[in-house]
């Protein structure tokens, strides 16, 4: 299952039914899953552990060194789930020693061109990344949400669960769960009802968010004041106290 002008080094460990494109390079301290497919012309280095499954189309860079003027040369790493398809000219960069030293990507997600994931990022399961959306370094994207072409993060940003960001948006922010975003800067435009019911979130909850998305974003409350108005409807309803303890926990304060 490798082109004879692959190059594999001897130190990377392939598993079983693995595919390597012409002119592709796998490098030492790589490990790949069952049953994953490299197209041609693809990089990939270590450590990185990718698992099984997986996709990646060619002109991709897969582990490379962190784009961090502070990176010495210390090992670090890149770690990819299950079942991913990395389209052609993705970037994936390993951490850094000050960030946690592991950029993580889940399982079971789509990456259009050019994407490209930064050091030290975490990437939960189920996203979709369409054409050249690019996160900075250490920043944090929830399961199930889906960023659109051209969307940017800043550094050590966080985006929540099943947001919907539209084309071009940019966000220097944190993004709190279950939004629908849009703009340079991003805003808000209400709660994405469509992906939650998709998803079967039932009544009540989607009903709930509306009522706390209200709170925090129509009532003219401060954010500490939507918090506390909150903390009943958060105790009866578990997907408001996501919401509420993601606003709670924002480091960068959150987009308005």
């Amino acid at each position: 299952m490798i082109h004879p002008q692959a190059i594999v080094d001897p130190r990377a460990r392939l598993g079983k039914d693995v595919h390597v494109g012409a002119f592709s390079i796998i490098g030492p301290d790589v490990h790949i899953g069952d049953g994953t497919w490299i197209g041609p012309h693809v990089v990939v280095n270590g450590p990185a552990n990718i698992g099984c499954d997986n996709k990646i189309f060619q002109f991709s860079s897969i582990g490379e060194a962190p784009q961090d003027l502070k990176y010495a040369g210390e090992p670090t790493r890149l770690e990819i789930g299950d079942r991913n398809v990395i389209r052609e000219c993705c970037t994936f960069s390993r951490g850094t020693a000050g960030g946690g030293g592991v950029t993580r990507v889940g399982s079971d997600s789509l990456f259009m061109a050019y994407v490209h994931v930064a050091h030290d990022c975490q990437v939960g399961d189920r996203v979709v990344f369409a054409n050249n959306a690019t996160l900075a370094g250490h920043v944090e994207i929830g399961a199930h949400s889906i960023l659109g072409g051209f969307v940017g993060i800043h550094q050590f940003c966080k985006v929540g669960a099943h947001v919907m960001l539209g084309v071009a948006t940019v966000s220097f922010k944190d993004i709190p769960p279950f939004l629908m975003v849009h703009g340079n800067t991003a805003k808000p435009y209400g709660l994405n009802v469509r992906g939650l019911k998709r998803r079967g979130f039932s009544d009540d909850a989607i009903q709930g968010l509306k009522d706390a998305y209200k709170t925090v974003y129509r009532s003219g409350l401060t954010t500490d004041q939507a918090l506390q108005e909150l903390t009943p409807l958060s105790a009866r309803i578990p997907e408001v106290a996501i919401f509420t303890d993601f606003i709670r926990n924002a480091g960068r304060g959150i987009i308005r």
